[in-house]
């Protein structure tokens, strides 16, 4: 019997089913020894490892829908927005110029303990309820590729200056009226600006729990985010008809039926109040711009991915 070349039982131990076939070749007795060789997974193994494989996918699916994301959130402002704003500050610049010039030339100046200390009130509320609080609305729109965060610390601190400025405002003609016997609260202009004040105060307190104080879910804050919008636009309105208010009042104290005959001062005052509607119809004209919203960060899109994936399907939304 003649003996098989050394070639033959070399290819016989690759040969699919043989006992010397190499692990894996995928015949039955080798796939069993293989499989009967492994060792087995611990216990618990295969829980912990298939949790970690899908987070690893999640990652980098998250790092390339970030990296995505972040060409489409650097892109530039709109053309026309950053004169819109522009245009926008130098009315409230001129504003605020005009009421210093109304007061300084009419009024006699600006005093805390004299009789002019009542000149601090319709400054302050200028600068305060109608120029700050505008800038303040308008810093979603300016602010377009910084951080969520960063953008509402800032508006919310101009809040806070607005608020401050108008309560040293609101002292100011509180106090007046006590030294010289006047009585308080009894014009459309007085009810008008402790309304506006009170929503004011309300608007920031309940924004900064939302928006700032950590705490609030997502879902409670996308639900109250269309209200904090509408009140702020209607508290700024109000903040605009209350310094009309105001300024028409102040004219006829003084100048009564003198009023009719064009003074100057009468005439500067007008001019003011064209000067207070303009910048309110600008701040409102930019902020009812849709395509001018504030685009949302790579961030709040990996934030709102992971909120819909561990929620019913809330998320964060740009404001």
């Amino acid at each position: 019997m003649t003996t098989p070349p050394r070639s033959d039982r070399r290819g016989s131990r690759n040969r699919p089913g043989s006992r010397g076939a190499a692990p894996g070749a995928g015949g039955p007795v080798g796939g069993a020894a293989l499989w009967a060789r492994a060792p087995g997974p611990a216990p618990g193994q295969e829980k912990q490892e298939f949790p970690l494989l899908l987070g690893e996918a999640g990652t980098v699916g998250k790092r390339a829908c970030l990296s995505m994301e972040s060409r489409a959130s650097m892109a530039p402002a709109p053309r026309a927005l950053p004169y819109y704003v522009a245009f926008s500050q130098l009315l409230g610049l001129t504003v605020v110029a005009t009421t210093g010039a109304w007061l300084g030339l009419y009024r006699g100046g600006i005093a805390w303990e004299s009789a002019l200390q009542f000149n601090v009130h319709p400054l302050c509320m200028v600068i305060g309820l109608v120029f700050l609080q505008g800038d303040a609305l308008l810093v979603y729109r300016v602010f377009r590729n910084e951080a969520k965060r960063t953008t509402k610390v800032l508006h919310g601190l101009l809040h806070v200056f607005a608020f401050i400025i108008a309560l040293v405002g609101l002292v100011a003609v509180f106090d007046y009226h006590r030294k010289n016997g006047y009585a308080d609260l009894y014009s459309l202009h007085s009810w008008c600006g402790i309304l506006v004040f009170v929503l004011y105060f309300v608007q920031w307190l309940v924004g900064f729990s939302f928006f700032l104080f950590p705490g609030a879910s997502f879902s409670l804050r996308s639900r109250y985010r269309p209200q904090h919008i509408f009140f702020g636009a209607t508290i700024f309105l109000l903040s605009l008809g209350t310094a009309l208010l105001g300024l028409k009042e102040a004219l006829l104290f003084k100048l009564g039926t003198k009023y009719s005959t064009f003074e100057p001062e009468g005439v500067l005052a007008n001019v003011l109040g064209l000067l207070l509607a303009s910048f309110g119809v600008a701040v409102l004209y930019i902020l009812t711009r849709g395509d001018w919203k504030r685009p949302p960060q790579a961030e709040e899109q990996a934030l709102s991915m992971d909120f819909k994936t561990l929620t019913e399907g809330d998320s964060p939304s740009s404001q």
